[in-house]
């Protein structure tokens, strides 16, 4: 088999399964171990998967720049966002992270809704500044351009003053094995500082980000106390998310 044939069906069998495993599929295609981990080596390289211990598994596709991506899933995402804003009660203390989603969700919110909104993302604080009766804290700090937030030791020392009820977590991946992720370092350690500053984390995906995996850890599946996923999404994938931890929405 040609590298270029094994390299599209390493892509197949991700689709498909979810998940390779370098050694059982060298041994299914007749090759060596090493041969596969260079296909996925390479593959990694080209941002096609996400390697892992003993194999691969699909990267998440939350990599375009942000504009881009607010046009991607428009409908998917304003119904997350909806869902997702029906679970902050009156008086409330929530964290809002940054994200396209996210966005949707602070332009759902009840109109007669009394809460605090603090964010690091000034598009949510923007958004928010149109709502009658919500109060917002926006977090300062270096702006990481990607993803639209304040990042660095400015934001972490104002995150690390807050106590919230909610965080609402954007990541561009969550999978069984390897929780929430994101591609950017210094933006899991924020999202990690959130949500210790959090009593719950609700993590609000879109459907290309249900087994996705990036490669940096921001939580644990049984870190995160709800997941909002879409209602298309088959129930016996989401089964594997709520056997360890997280009750599960459907919008």
């Amino acid at each position: 088999m040609l590298t270029l044939e094994r390299k599209t069906l390493i892509q197949n069998v991700l689709r498909r399964d979810g998940r390779i495993v370098a050694k059982s599929f060298a041994e299914e295609l007749g090759v060596s171990e090493d041969t596969i981990r260079r296909d996925l080596r390479e593959l990694a390289k080209d941002g096609l998967l996400q390697r892992v211990h003993g194999g691969a598994l699909p990267s998440s596709p939350a990599i375009a720049d942000y504009h881009v991506r607010e046009q991607m899933a428009s409908s998917a995402k304003e119904k997350l966002g909806r869902a997702a804003a029906g679970l902050i009660k009156p008086g409330q203390i929530v964290f809002l992270d940054g994200g396209t989603t996210n966005l949707q969700l602070a332009r759902n919110l009840p109109p007669k809704l009394e809460a605090t909104i603090i964010t690091h993302s000034p598009s949510i604080a923007v958004e928010l500044a149109q709502h009658p009766s919500v109060e917002v804290e926006l977090i300062g700090g270096r702006l990481f351009k990607h993803s639209i937030v304040s990042m660095g030791a400015a934001s972490a020392e104002a995150i690390s003053g807050i106590r919230a009820d909610l965080f609402f977590l954007g990541a561009t991946g969550i999978h069984p094995e390897t929780g929430a992720t994101t591609g950017n370092r210094e933006e899991a350690a924020i999202k990690r500082l959130i949500a210790r500053q959090s009593a719950e984390t609700i993590l609000v995906a879109t459907q290309d980000k249900i087994g996705a995996a990036s490669p940096y850890l921001i939580l644990s599946l049984e870190e995160i106390a709800t997941i909002v996923v879409d209602a298309d999404v088959p129930d016996k994938l989401l089964e594997q998310y709520s056997a360890t931890g997280p009750a599960i929405l459907k919008a």
